[in-house]
């Protein structure tokens, strides 16, 4: 049996699934001090199916710490950048794209130093170990042990990114080194960018993943637990701790996955309604579509793997004004039971006027028969042009789709979507994030250039197949589950050598002690 749990800015869920049989389901408010709604989740959990802790075999986490601190601009960690580059990329030295604010709240200390490589691995400088360790010093001397590293075309040949590390290592033992390599794709600036951002979320990492650990103790939990990533996929809570910034959007992307399962579908268009914003995506082959752009982290362009997603401000909290009508984007969030009308508050929410529209029998239905019906058709046409406007957004094509609409908001969608070939809103979609991240997968990915120069397309495609089904292999998938859900192919035209970028994606079945 595993525990799959959610913390969402609303809410918090937790379910209990036996293979795929899911055996209980809980939802709770988030609390302030995220971990407290954890161990409360845990705790309605375990007295709703009388569940034995030991008999947990793991415990799947998605959760929006770390993407709460980048946007916060709270205690993220002084960073150091080495960018392996000179003389090349001298005009556009790192962090140069970053917000002001977040930029001064990790310091803004950066170097230079020569290397890099071309795109089929020729060296633009030779390595400079003397020069690196001298930086390493200035680092030392300043007291920062959170270091990111960035090369260019590293995610052809890591060697001097590696070589970088190491030295840093030996001059600042305690030093917590990210590589660029191991976390974004093509494109040096994005991909320098999710490594600083990794690499200042170092410290806020260890005291997150300290905190989990203390309240699966507080309920008596000794299995291993994990981590949701942005894929879909799992990490482990150590290699969480490594790669923090892979946890962001890791919540839309379980309530996909969530979705899939409960629907059965693998090709559709979901929209996750929750209690502050809603995030559409589509669904390829029961996955996230993966964004093929640059994506903004807290005011940051990062190009590693992200979900395709769509957010607005409409959930269950969204506050509704009269004068004129409005809804959202300003939400009560977990107050909607102390603030909600319907609830006893005097707050007037989505949720009371689809209440007192007749559509769902919530709370006291008798505190929102004052809201007169045009008030009520004003809020409903607002939430069906928002809901519209997303859909078209993320679709590809006009042709009408199935839409499977999931999360504790998903109540508010009580009107036709245009382009949906029907709306399906399964059992327990309130809980489809958590169940999300207990159905979560291991997975591996590679994305590389490779020169046709050099092997035919057949080995090159056969190559990268191998090496992400390794991956995911290494990273705890069961060798027999393992398979190859995705293959991107895109030939570099601007490249000499005939270039060509591929992009693979492997996944299996948690290998199980």
């Amino acid at each position: 049996m595993r525990i799959g749990i959610d913390v969402g800015g609303t809410n918090t869920d937790a379910v209990l699934m036996d293979g795929r049989t899911i055996l209980g389901a809980v939802k709770t408010p988030t609390t302030p001090n995220v971990t407290d709604g954890i161990v409360t989740a845990l705790q309605m959990l375990i007295e709703q199916t009388e569940l034995n802790p030991a008999n947990i075999m793991a415990v799947m986490l998605g959760t929006t710490h770390f993407t709460n601190a980048v946007v916060e601009r709270l205690h993220l960690s002084p960073t150091a950048v080495i960018r392996i580059a000179l003389p090349a990329t001298e005009a556009l030295p790192p962090m140069i794209d970053w917000p002001k604010d977040l930029r001064d709240a990790i310091g803004n200390h950066y170097f230079l130093v020569k290397g890099g490589y071309e795109f089929d691995g020729r060296e633009i400088a030779s390595f400079d170990s003397m020069e690196v360790r001298q930086v390493a010093k200035q680092i030392l001397d300043r007291g920062i042990t959170s270091v990111a590293i960035s090369c260019v075309f590293s995610p052809i040949n890591d060697e001097q990114e590696k070589q970088a590390a190491e030295i840093v290592r030996e001059v600042i033992p305690n030093a917590h080194v990210t590589l660029s390599s191991a976390i974004g794709r093509l494109g040096l600036l994005e991909r320098e960018n999710a490594a600083i951002i990794n690499a200042c979320l170092s410290e806020v990492a260890k005291r997150i993943v300290a905190g989990f650990e203390a309240a699966l103790r507080q309920m008596n939990i000794t299995s291993p637990f994990y981590l949701s990533q942005n894929d879909g996929t799992l990490m482990a809570s150590a290699y969480a701790q490594e790669y923090p910034v892979l946890t962001f959007t890791s919540g839309p992307t379980n309530s996909m996955r969530g979705a899939a399962f409960l629907s059965g579908l693998k090709d559709a268009l979901v929209i996750d309604v929750g209690g502050t914003t809603s995030d559409v995506g589509m669904l390829l082959n029961g996955f996230p579509r993966v964004a093929s752009q640059a994506v903004d982290i807290g005011g940051v362009r990062s190009n590693f793997r992200m979900p395709d997603v769509y957010s607005f401000g409409l959930g269950g909290g969204s506050i509704v004004r009269t004068d004129p009508i409005k809804v959202g984007p300003q939400s009560v969030g977990y107050e909607l039971i102390t603030k909600g009308m319907i609830f006893g508050g005097d707050v007037l929410t989505t949720t009371d006027v689809v209440v007192a529209a007749g559509f769902h029998n919530i709370g006291d239905q008798d505190r929102v028969q004052h809201i007169g019906k045009p008030l009520i058709e004003g809020v409903l046409d607002i939430i069906g042009e928002m809901v519209n406007i997303s859909v078209d957004r993320m679709k590809t094509s006009a042709a009408p789709i199935p839409v499977v609409s999931v999360g504790g908001g998903s109540i508010l969608i009580v009107r036709p979507i245009n382009g949906a070939s029907e709306i399906i809103t399964p059992e327990n979609h309130a809980v489809a994030n958590a169940i999300g991240a207990a159905i979560a997968q291991v997975g591996g990915e590679v994305d590389r250039v490779f020169s046709l120069e050099a092997m035919s397309r057949e080995e090159a495609l056969n190559q990268a197949k191998t090496e992400a089904v390794n991956k995911a292999i290494e990273a705890g998938a069961d060798p027999a589950t393992v398979e190859v859900v995705d293959v991107e192919e895109v030939p570099l035209a601007y490249l000499p050598g005939n270039a060509t970028r591929i992009a693979v994606k492997a996944v299996g079945d948690l290998a199980m002690a």
